[in-house]
Protein backbone atom coordinates (compact mmCIF):
# COMPACT_ATOMS: atom_id res chain seq x y z
CA UNK A 1 0.00 0.00 0.00
CA UNK A 2 1.74 3.46 -1.14
CA UNK A 3 0.38 6.29 1.18
CA UNK A 4 0.43 9.91 -0.82
CA UNK A 5 -0.52 13.31 0.76
CA UNK A 6 -1.98 15.63 -1.48
CA UNK A 7 -1.84 19.39 -0.32
CA UNK A 8 -4.09 21.48 -2.56
CA UNK A 9 -3.05 25.63 -2.06
CA UNK A 10 -4.72 28.86 -2.58
CA UNK A 11 -3.06 29.06 -5.64
CA UNK A 12 -5.22 29.28 -9.12
CA UNK A 13 -5.25 25.49 -10.42
CA UNK A 14 -7.09 23.74 -7.97
CA UNK A 15 -8.25 21.42 -10.74
CA UNK A 16 -4.94 20.09 -10.75
CA UNK A 17 -4.88 18.85 -6.76
CA UNK A 18 -8.19 17.48 -7.51
CA UNK A 19 -7.64 15.68 -10.48
CA UNK A 20 -4.09 14.29 -9.32
CA UNK A 21 -6.40 12.93 -6.51
CA UNK A 22 -9.54 11.32 -8.14
CA UNK A 23 -6.96 9.59 -10.37
CA UNK A 24 -5.09 8.27 -7.52
CA UNK A 25 -8.32 6.87 -5.68
CA UNK A 26 -8.57 4.69 -9.30
CA UNK A 27 -5.52 2.85 -8.66
CA UNK A 28 -5.28 -0.28 -6.53
CA UNK A 29 -3.75 -0.21 -3.04
CA UNK A 30 -3.21 3.90 -2.90
CA UNK A 31 -4.00 5.05 0.28
CA UNK A 32 -4.15 9.28 0.01
CA UNK A 33 -4.13 12.25 2.50
CA UNK A 34 -5.30 15.45 1.75
CA UNK A 35 -4.98 18.25 3.10
CA UNK A 36 -6.34 22.03 1.60
CA UNK A 37 -5.12 25.74 2.55
CA UNK A 38 -7.90 28.01 3.03
CA UNK A 39 -7.53 29.38 0.43
CA UNK A 40 -7.72 26.33 -1.71
CA UNK A 41 -11.08 26.02 -0.10
CA UNK A 42 -12.37 29.39 -1.78
CA UNK A 43 -10.38 28.90 -4.92
CA UNK A 44 -12.27 25.07 -5.31
CA UNK A 45 -15.68 26.95 -5.22
CA UNK A 46 -14.47 29.79 -7.28
CA UNK A 47 -12.98 27.82 -10.38
CA UNK A 48 -14.49 24.13 -10.35
CA UNK A 49 -17.83 23.12 -9.95
CA UNK A 50 -16.65 20.83 -6.62
CA UNK A 51 -17.03 21.69 -3.01
CA UNK A 52 -14.40 21.13 -0.47
CA UNK A 53 -16.85 18.26 0.92
CA UNK A 54 -16.90 16.66 -2.65
CA UNK A 55 -13.35 16.45 -2.62
CA UNK A 56 -12.93 15.66 1.00
CA UNK A 57 -15.19 11.89 -0.45
CA UNK A 58 -12.17 11.66 -2.75
CA UNK A 59 -9.59 10.55 -0.32
CA UNK A 60 -8.77 8.43 2.64
CA UNK A 61 -7.48 11.00 5.08
CA UNK A 62 -8.23 14.29 5.25
CA UNK A 63 -6.65 17.01 7.52
CA UNK A 64 -7.44 20.32 8.96
CA UNK A 65 -4.50 22.32 7.83
CA UNK A 66 -4.43 24.49 11.21
CA UNK A 67 -3.51 20.85 13.05
CA UNK A 68 -0.10 20.95 13.69
CA UNK A 69 -0.86 17.35 15.52
CA UNK A 70 -1.74 15.19 12.48
CA UNK A 71 0.10 12.40 11.55
CA UNK A 72 1.67 13.96 8.74
CA UNK A 73 3.35 16.39 10.60
CA UNK A 74 6.01 13.47 11.91
CA UNK A 75 8.22 11.90 10.53
CA UNK A 76 7.06 8.49 12.34
CA UNK A 77 4.43 8.60 10.09
CA UNK A 78 5.37 6.58 7.26
CA UNK A 79 4.37 7.90 3.80
CA UNK A 80 5.70 7.45 0.26
CA UNK A 81 5.53 10.43 -0.98
CA UNK A 82 3.95 14.37 -1.55
CA UNK A 83 2.39 16.68 -3.89
CA UNK A 84 1.45 20.31 -3.89
CA UNK A 85 -1.15 21.28 -6.22
CA UNK A 86 -1.30 23.67 -6.79
CA UNK A 87 1.68 25.61 -5.02
CA UNK A 88 1.05 28.94 -4.48
CA UNK A 89 4.17 30.69 -4.09
CA UNK A 90 3.64 31.66 0.12
CA UNK A 91 3.76 27.93 0.37
CA UNK A 92 7.08 27.29 -2.16
CA UNK A 93 8.40 30.26 -0.14
CA UNK A 94 7.25 29.21 3.27
CA UNK A 95 9.02 25.46 2.13
CA UNK A 96 12.37 26.79 0.96
CA UNK A 97 12.16 28.53 4.15
CA UNK A 98 11.37 25.95 6.81
CA UNK A 99 8.71 28.30 7.96
CA UNK A 100 6.55 25.58 9.53
CA UNK A 101 3.37 28.05 9.87
CA UNK A 102 0.29 25.17 8.90
CA UNK A 103 0.02 21.64 7.86
CA UNK A 104 1.17 21.73 4.21
CA UNK A 105 4.09 23.15 4.93
CA UNK A 106 5.13 21.34 8.02
CA UNK A 107 4.40 18.10 6.21
CA UNK A 108 6.50 19.78 2.93
CA UNK A 109 9.06 19.67 5.50
CA UNK A 110 8.86 16.57 6.75
CA UNK A 111 9.46 15.04 3.54
CA UNK A 112 12.48 17.06 3.21
CA UNK A 113 13.88 16.04 6.65
CA UNK A 114 13.21 12.59 6.04
CA UNK A 115 13.91 12.37 2.06
CA UNK A 116 11.32 11.26 0.74
CA UNK A 117 9.51 12.33 -2.60
CA UNK A 118 8.53 15.87 -2.81
CA UNK A 119 6.54 17.26 -5.76
CA UNK A 120 5.76 21.05 -6.27
CA UNK A 121 3.04 22.18 -9.21
CA UNK A 122 3.78 25.85 -8.85
CA UNK A 123 1.04 27.82 -10.21
CA UNK A 124 2.18 31.37 -10.71
CA UNK A 125 3.03 33.58 -13.90
CA UNK A 126 5.46 35.62 -14.38
CA UNK A 127 8.09 34.13 -11.97
CA UNK A 128 9.76 36.86 -10.08
CA UNK A 129 13.61 36.28 -9.52
CA UNK A 130 12.38 35.11 -5.59
CA UNK A 131 9.86 32.69 -6.85
CA UNK A 132 12.91 31.51 -8.82
CA UNK A 133 14.81 31.52 -6.13
CA UNK A 134 12.50 29.88 -3.74
CA UNK A 135 12.00 27.13 -6.68
CA UNK A 136 15.91 26.58 -7.09
CA UNK A 137 16.27 26.42 -3.31
CA UNK A 138 13.75 23.22 -3.17
CA UNK A 139 15.27 21.90 -6.18
CA UNK A 140 19.04 21.51 -5.13
CA UNK A 141 17.11 19.75 -2.04
CA UNK A 142 16.04 17.22 -4.24
CA UNK A 143 12.16 18.53 -4.81
CA UNK A 144 11.12 18.03 -8.03
CA UNK A 145 9.27 20.86 -9.33
CA UNK A 146 6.39 20.42 -12.54
CA UNK A 147 4.67 23.29 -13.81
CA UNK A 148 1.28 22.54 -15.37
CA UNK A 149 2.89 23.26 -18.76
CA UNK A 150 1.20 21.84 -21.83
CA UNK A 151 2.12 19.50 -24.29
CA UNK A 152 1.04 19.41 -27.88
CA UNK A 153 2.63 16.72 -29.30
CA UNK A 154 -0.33 14.65 -27.70
CA UNK A 155 -2.63 16.77 -29.96
CA UNK A 156 -5.16 17.67 -26.78
CA UNK A 157 -8.79 18.47 -27.92
CA UNK A 158 -10.29 19.88 -24.30
CA UNK A 159 -8.96 21.13 -20.84
CA UNK A 160 -9.60 17.81 -19.20
CA UNK A 161 -6.95 16.44 -22.00
CA UNK A 162 -4.48 19.10 -20.98
CA UNK A 163 -4.90 18.14 -17.34
CA UNK A 164 -4.98 14.38 -17.59
CA UNK A 165 -1.42 14.49 -19.12
CA UNK A 166 -0.14 17.13 -16.22
CA UNK A 167 -1.55 14.28 -13.64
CA UNK A 168 0.04 11.56 -15.57
CA UNK A 169 3.49 13.66 -15.18
CA UNK A 170 3.24 13.65 -11.55
CA UNK A 171 1.76 10.39 -10.95
CA UNK A 172 4.57 8.77 -12.61
CA UNK A 173 6.87 11.18 -10.64
CA UNK A 174 5.38 9.55 -7.67
CA UNK A 175 6.61 6.07 -8.91
CA UNK A 176 3.43 4.92 -10.07
CA UNK A 177 2.36 3.00 -12.75
CA UNK A 178 -0.97 4.58 -14.64
CA UNK A 179 -1.93 5.72 -18.49
CA UNK A 180 -4.01 8.85 -17.47
CA UNK A 181 -2.37 10.86 -20.58
CA UNK A 182 -1.61 10.04 -23.95
CA UNK A 183 2.78 9.21 -23.88
CA UNK A 184 5.35 10.41 -26.75
CA UNK A 185 5.64 7.49 -28.91
CA UNK A 186 8.41 8.51 -30.74
CA UNK A 187 8.70 9.89 -34.31
CA UNK A 188 9.14 7.90 -37.39
CA UNK A 189 11.61 9.13 -39.67
CA UNK A 190 10.62 9.60 -43.30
Amino acid sequence: MKKIIVAITGASGSIYGIDILKKLSQLPDIETHLVMSDWAKENIKLETNYTPEQITEMTTYVYDNHNMGATIASGSFRVDGMVVAPASMKTVAGIAAGFDIDLIIRAASVMLKEQHKLIIVPRETPLSTIHLENLTKLSRMGVQIIPPIPSFYNHPKTIQDLIDHQSMKVIDNLGIENNFGKRWNGQENG
